[in-house]
């Protein structure tokens, strides 16, 4: 072992000693909103009539009140026919991100969105499934998009579109990345040196950045979705 590592709970359960933590943390994450996602389905299906709200602030309202501002902000964006068919994976995407980014408070844990195999892994996914529906929604005619509005200046254009849709994803994932490797390294330095009291306000600022990071990454994502499907170019 080079240097000091910091502890991660990962290295206590059996057979996974060895295992890349950043993949770990991941599974563990998406398992776990898999089982959440279930619990709430049996929840809402026993309830009888799952369209009226509870009386009270609970774990399902809660959520309903996040996944009400995301569909807002989609409508936004996207318009109301997008968010219809988008809106399921602008969801996913962003509870994804936003449980990965707030694994990293959790003492003893590594955020997977400071690996930047995770967060390139996501902007991947991003690139190809809306360039596929770009595909879809337009055919041979979606490359038309990457040649600019003047033909004569077609080929360099479509240089410097290629280009840019390439970096896209790579952009994607710097940026989650960088930030929240950033940001997990302020907060384990202030850890280190004042335990107690002084790091709440880094606490309070990391949950801060963890929603915004999830935010850009999604309004990103809704953007280049719309780009590449919207039929008024």
């Amino acid at each position: 072992m080079h240097g000091h590592e910091p502890f991660n709970w990962v290295q206590l359960i059996p057979g996974l000693e060895l295992a890349p933590i950043h993949l770990v943390t991941s599974v563990i994450v998406a398992l776990t909103l898999v089982v959440c996602g279930l619990i709430a389905t049996l929840k809402l299906r026993a309830s009888g009539n799952p369209l009226i709200p509870e009386s009270r602030l609970t774990f399902r309202n809660f959520f309903e009140i996040i996944a009400e501002k995301i569909y807002g902000l989609c409508e936004s964006v996207m318009g109301e026919e997008s968010t219809k068919n988008f809106f399921p994976l602008i969801g996913t995407l962003f509870v994804f991100i936003f449980s990965c980014n707030l694994l990293g408070l959790v003492p003893g844990f590594l955020p997977p969105t400071d690996n930047i195999n995770v967060t390139l892994a996501a902007g991947l996914f991003v690139f190809i499934f809306y360039n596929l529906h770009g595909f879809k929604a337009h055919g041979v005619g979606y490359i038309k998009h990457f040649m600019g509005p003047v033909w004569y200046l077609a080929p360099l254009m479509f240089v410097i579109e290629l280009v840019s849709h390439v970096f896209r994803p790579v952009s994607l994932a710097l940026r989650l990345r960088g930030n929240m490797m950033g940001d997990h390294a302020v907060l384990g330095v202030f850890m280190d040196l004042i335990p107690y009291g002084v790091p709440i306000i880094f606490y309070v600022l990391g949950l801060f950045v963890s929603f915004i990071q999830a935010f850009v990454f999604c309004l990103l994502t809704m953007v280049y979705i719309n780009l590449s499907t919207a039929h008024d170019h």
